[in-house]
């Protein structure tokens, strides 16, 4: 493969993996990222699946980025909004289908391999560099626009997701915070273990060697 072809398996492989892991902190029950927080909290008041409402929101979403910094749209963007939330809804439905009524210690397990994946997913997709989902594009607009620092942009976005969810029903617990707080060093990681090498091979830009 070359780059270009490798930066799409890796957006695609990502996403699959990144859906995959919301699957399996369903499955834990402790809670999980805060926009996914968000989006199961408005979620349980509707009728429709899970895959359909999340694209639904990220479209609607995605026409605001539009027209206020359409250079944040790419096809990472357009394959996170039509793939994550079918393989969410699909991914939960056969973790409650192969292990119903989880016990602690299953739950526990279940924690800990959703943040490993998760972030694995994430630096796959971020590495990639096809663009970026529309949530993380809000705290950089936010950013760009002198709002205040993107680390306290995205903060004020997590909280506002977490409460939101929160008081519409869904499960706020230590996987949130975990994934709050704790997924940069880790994605890091996963970043220049796995990702840069995947996409660079040999040839590996040295401002990313360090």
């Amino acid at each position: 493969m070359n780059e270009k072809q490798r930066r799409i398996f890796m957006t695609v492989a990502g996403v699959l993996i990144s859906g995959f892991s919301v699957g399996i902190f369903n499955l834990a029950l402790f809670g999980m990222d805060p926009f996914q927080v968000f989006a199961h909290g408005i979620w349980r008041h509707t009728t429709i699946g899970y895959g359909t409402f999340y694209t639904i929101v990220n479209l609607l979403m995605l026409i605001g980025i539009f027209f206020i910094d359409k250079s944040k749209i790419g096809l990472g963007t357009l394959i996170n909004i039509f793939l994550l939330g079918y393989v969410v809804q699909f991914s939960s439905w056969m973790f409650n289908v192969l292990i119903p009524g989880p016990s602690l210690v299953i739950r526990s397990i279940a924690l800990i391999i959703g943040i490993v994946i998760i972030c694995f997913g994430s630096a796959m997709y971020f590495t990639g560099d096809m663009g970026v989902s529309t949530y993380d594009a809000v705290a950089l607009i936010m950013e760009e626009k002198k709002v205040a620092k993107f680390q306290y942009c995205r903060m004020g976005t997590d909280l506002i997701c977490t409460l939101t969810g929160f008081f519409l029903g869904a499960t706020v617990g230590i996987g949130t915070v975990i994934t709050a707080l704790f997924m940069g060093p880790i994605i890091a990681f996963f970043n220049k273990k796995v990702a840069i090498p995947f996409r660079y091979g040999k040839n590996i830009p040295a401002y990313l060697e360090h």
